[in-house]
């Protein structure tokens, strides 16, 4: 029932930064841990950073460290990833997610809900 809504992507030129936004309806969003994965079209489906429930610790992959930050304001049920020096391997698309559980896996098992994405797209 809980759904989550992208929005915040866009072009941008590499080393420039954006603020990608994910609402989600229906339960609070203290209730889920919450994430970011993206797709480039033909890939895999790769992990970008996440949020843990209890907690509140964040992680990210190995190509987010130092350059990418992820939160959440609770009042607004909205999670945030905020990105910067982009590359143009950073093209794609950038999905929310949410689990009941305590944190994301970064394989993506157990995820109970997905948002449809917003895309992403870095010129060099």
């Amino acid at each position: 029932q809980v759904q989550l809504v992208e929005s915040g992507g866009g072009l941008v030129q590499a080393g420039g930064s954006l603020r990608l936004s994910c609402a989600a309806s229906g339960r609070t969003a203290s209730n889920y841990a919450m994430g970011w994965f993206r797709q480039a079209p033909g890939n895999e489906r790769e992990f970008v950073a996440a949020i843990t429930k209890n907690i509140g610790n964040t992680y990210y992959a190995d190509s987010m460290k130092g350059r990418s930050t992820i939160s959440r304001d609770n009042a607004k049920n909205t999670v945030y990833l905020q990105m910067n020096s982009l590359k143009p391997e950073d093209t794609a698309v950038y999905y929310c997610a949410a689990d009941t559980g305590v944190r994301i896996d970064p394989d993506g098992y157990g995820v109970d809900y997905w948002g449809k994405g917003t895309l992403v797209t870095v010129s060099s």
